[in-house]
């Protein structure tokens, strides 16, 4: 039914994609297997929210899903809930230290980005907050200036 993962999650099928994230880390939190060592209810509930979530979570799976059009194979390629890719294939072997040459050294952590993605609605609300208020402030100073 095209109800289904929208129960998982406990959000109704009209819900935001904030409104979807936050059921799920709400639940993923409650239902982790780390918090929940040995129950096997809590483990497979969690790996029910993680699927919803995987689906519901993007736009393109979340629209095909709507329209029941949502296929095994485009499951195979979506990301994990945590947002990182599936493991890679194992890697080649090395070359030995003595022969290798010294790569570029991996990109920092990118904190700035990962902030904005996260927090990035939070930050837009709080920005049009300050502006209200400061546009408040000034016709109140404003009006009392002119008496």
């Amino acid at each position: 039914a095209r109800h289904d993962l929208y129960e998982v999650l406990g959000v109704p099928a009209t819900a935001t994609a904030a409104q979807i994230k936050t059921a799920y880390y709400e639940q993923s939190f409650r239902y982790h297997p780390d918090r929940n060592a040995g129950s096997a209810a809590a483990a497979a509930r969690f790996n029910a929210v993680s699927e919803a979530y995987r689906v519901l979570g993007s736009a393109t799976l979340r629209r095909k899903y709507d329209r029941g059009l949502l296929s095994t194979e485009d499951l195979r390629g979506a990301p994990q809930p945590s947002g990182r890719q599936p493991a890679p294939s194992p890697l080649p072997p090395r070359a030995p230290a003595a022969t290798a040459r010294p790569g570029p050294f991996p990109a920092p952590f990118d904190f700035d980005a990962f902030y904005r993605a996260h927090y990035g609605e939070q930050l837009e609300r709080e920005r049009v907050l300050r502006a209200r208020r400061k546009q408040l402030r000034l016709h109140r100073e404003e009006v009392a200036a002119q008496g």
